[in-house]
């Protein structure tokens, strides 16, 4: 078995083993998510752990030691266990092993739920720390969804935060680090209108926000709504051109420009003590009109 199913009425989900990724989301026939496409971006709704975003040099410190840890981590490279499943639930399961601990050298249990309603997708990403040391982590979610979500076209999309926002993010430095200095964006009140030129300098970070749910508004009316109660940062990222939005929810981000410490000073990383754990969930709400 290489992928579940879940239903829900005439709602469907298709959610692969490798990488506890959802790779296809229908609501009443129509499909939402991005098909992916390895010229533009392979993947369609990557699981972010143990860390979000990059890291300097593609690597991380502790204790001292180098290792090597990558964009966003290594589960969406491995495949995942299924716990349990009903019609329309599932618990995926990652834990340990002499492979990740070669690049992230802490013990961890990962659980990703999904649980499908009528009109909504929930995600859920539980980590655990069976070991003896504190682990740090950062994890989050990065689905890709259809732009146009109808067939109006591109144009005359936006996003609608729930609570005002500052009218600037951070400009993304070399190798896809947090720069020390601000770019303006155009948010007209709670909205911001989407155009391919907001992303010719990559993602726009909204960290530490204000907003606990945003919603991608299409120029047809249809919309989806993340809502993402207990992430602390969210984020917006499509190629610019391409056929999807990614609304994106994270506890964690890239290293600052000029970061140099171990993980555990990261800003942005949790840190799990031993014998705890911490849930972090997000629902997408899909409206048609």
């Amino acid at each position: 078995m290489t992928e579940i199913t879940l239903t829900h009425g005439e709602a469907r989900a298709t959610i692969a083993l490798l990488g506890a990724e959802a790779r296809q989301w229908r609501v009443a026939g129509r499909d939402l998510m991005w098909p992916g496409d390895p010229a533009i971006w392979s993947d369609i709704s990557p699981i972010l752990y143990p860390v979000v975003g990059w890291t300097r040099n593609g690597e991380e410190r502790v204790d001292g030691r180098t290792y090597k840890l990558g964009l966003h981590g290594f589960a969406r490279f491995e495949t995942f266990d299924v716990e349990s499943s009903t019609a329309d639930f599932a618990r995926l399961t990652l834990r340990d092993d002499a492979r990740t601990r070669a690049v992230y050298p802490f013990a961890f249990a990962l659980a990703v739920e999904y649980r499908l309603s009528a009109d909504a997708l929930a995600i859920a990403i539980e980590v655990a720390n069976p070991g003896a040391v504190t682990a740090p982590y950062a994890c989050g979610l990065h689905p890709g969804f259809r732009w146009p979500l109808g067939g109006a076209g591109r144009e005359g999309a936006f996003v609608r935060f729930d609570q005002e926002e500052r009218p600037e993010v951070p400009l993304i430095a070399t190798g896809g680090l947090i720069g020390k200095t601000m770019r303006p964006i155009p948010l007209q009140g709670r909205e911001l209108k989407l155009t391919d030129g907001l992303f010719a300098r990559d993602a726009l970070c909204f960290l530490d926000c204000e907003s606990r749910a945003l919603a991608f508004v299409d120029a047809s009316g249809a919309s989806i709504t993340m809502e993402f109660p207990s992430f602390p940062h969210a984020a917006l990222w499509t190629r610019p051109g391409a056929a999807f939005l990614c609304l994106e929810a994270w506890t964690g981000y890239s290293d600052p420009d000029g970061f140099e410490g171990e993980l555990i000073d990261k800003p942005g990383m949790s840190a799990l003590e031993p014998g705890k754990r911490a849930c972090h969930e997000a629902r997408f709400v899909f409206r048609p009109e």
